[in-house]
């Protein structure tokens, strides 16, 4: 169990899923619990699945036991948990059956939220009227509302069932060992920590880049884009992980307060959404000779909605650390090679002396967030003629993890510990960010470009006026 289990809080031991006959739970939720279990196997979980859906108890034990196996669960544990598992066929929207159900489930749980999110916060109406034991704790997926109102209102509905630290807003980029790897290159690195500044940092590229296109997401990944489902949620999230200062100790509350601190001070870079931001959206193309098709003949896409697949957001952190250093946020679908990185440009050297010569290019730190590598490229002496400059990349693979990302994240739910989950304040700061930016597009003042699917994507993006253009480096493996 984790380290970081708050005094007085006991491990919690339901999970009681609402929403479990969907896509979530069977591609997420099950499969990280299973990797949790098989790296803590002294834990006790009772899951408990409920839905309108009409499964039997003995469809919902096998799909329980094959998902803990599938992650690495012995299987004599797994059939044991199997065997304790229960569904309940109910309707969560019916205020009798949502009471019936929680009266049937004992001790203190965990409600987690596989639904839609207008579902959800219905449910959480029901919820405020009935009340819930005061050990329950609620795990919702985002998106954490559709712009700062929204936010704000779920948040107030929240805080009518439980208090901020039993509620789990879940990002499992969060869990990602690659991201969690920041803690020990920020705070246990001599060698990075001081020049971890504006002063030595020109420019920080966190960009997101998939090799996948739509793949059966319409439903909703039209509505929101590529800007929403990745910029306004996980990167911001990376980006104050990256930028937050040192806290004492990995507390909770401390880290989660240093993130929003970070994410106060952040604004859209120049004050200028339309030039700090652009959009895109794929044609047809190839990607590893897989034929895809215009983003708009993809099945289940509305082209009046003129939703982006690929958005680059640049914004600046208005505090001492980094003022002056853009920090360019990037993530897009059906590109011809994945890049998931977080790159790092730092300044050219104040003084070279007369005499050396070569490439000359200022060094560069990438941090792969998949696969976890990290990669250092300095200027060397060249081999040959000593006096020649060349670059020199220092490669080293970081240290995986444990566990899925999602074990990672329901390992400090089930403890009661939200180190690894969204504060609502920094939620809707997310919104804030990227507002001006969402308003200028919708008013037409950034265009839509256009790429084929398989390529690079347009020229010219990662540009920040001022700011020396260098060009960015493929993946680290």
């Amino acid at each position: 169990m984790s380290d970081a289990t708050p005094p007085g809080i006991d491990s919690v031991n339901t999970l009681l899923i609402l929403g479990a006959s969907g896509d979530l739970t069977n591609r997420l939720l099950l499969p990280g619990l299973g990797s949790l279990l098989a790296a803590e196997p002294e834990r006790q979980v009772r899951v408990v699945g409920a839905d309108i859906a009409d499964l039997s108890e003995q469809d919902w034990a096998e799909r329980v036991r094959s998902c803990l196996g599938d992650a690495g669960v012995p299987a004599a544990a797994a059939g044991a948990i199997a065997d304790r598992a229960r569904y309940i066929r109910t309707d969560v929207l019916d205020a009798d059956a949502l009471a019936g159900l929680l009266d049937s489930v004992d001790g203190p749980t965990v409600l987690y939220f596989a639904l839609p999110p207008r579902i959800s916060v219905q449910v959480c109406e029901l919820l405020e009227r009935r009340g819930v034991d005061p050990a329950t704790r609620l795990a919702l997926e985002k998106p954490f509302g559709t712009d700062l109102a929204s936010a704000q209102a779920l948040n107030a509905q929240l805080l009518k069932v439980v208090e901020e630290n039993r509620i789990f807003r879940v990002d499992h980029f969060l869990g990602l060992s690659s991201v969690l790897n920041l803690f020990g290159v920020r705070f246990a690195n001599r060698l990075l920590a001081p020049v971890w500044t504006s002063e030595h940092i020109e420019k920080v590229v966190i960009r997101y880049d998939e090799d996948l296109a739509l793949e059966g997401r319409a439903g909703y990944y039209d509505r929101a884009g590529a800007l929403v489902d990745m910029i306004q949620s996980h990167l911001l999230q990376v980006l104050a992980y990256f930028a937050m200062e040192a806290p004492e100790t990995l507390d909770a509350e401390q880290v989660r307060s240093l993130k929003a601190q970070v994410l106060r001070a952040t604004r859209i870079w120049a004050d200028d959404p339309a030039g700090s931001s652009r959009r895109a959206r794929y044609t047809a193309g190839t990607i590893e000779a897989r034929r895809v098709p215009d983003y708009v003949d993809e099945e289940g896409v509305d082209p009046a909605l003129d939703t982006e697949t690929l958005a680059e957001m640049i914004v600046e952190i208005d505090n001492e650390r980094w003022s002056g250093t853009p920090f360019v946020l990037r993530s897009g679908k059906a590109l011809g090679e994945a890049v998931k990185q977080i790159e790092v440009f730092f300044r050219e050297p104040g003084h070279v002396p007369t005499g050396l010569h070569g490439t000359g290019h200022p060094d560069m730190l990438v941090l792969g967030l998949k696969p976890a590598e990290m990669l250092i490229s300095m200027s060397v002496n060249a081999e040959g003629d000593p006096f020649d400059l060349e670059q020199k990349d220092l490669r080293a693979t970081l240290g995986a993890s444990r566990m899925l990302p999602y074990g990672e994240v329901l390992d400090r739910m089930l403890d009661g510990d939200p180190l690894l989950s969204i504060r609502g304040d920094v939620a809707e700061d997310c919104w804030r960010i990227v507002a001006p930016v969402l308003t200028a597009w919708r008013a037409g003042e950034v265009p839509m470009q256009d790429y084929p699917a398989g390529s690079a994507g347009p020229e010219g993006w990662g540009a920040v006026p001022g700011v020396s253009d260098r060009p960015a480096p493929g993946p680290v493996r």
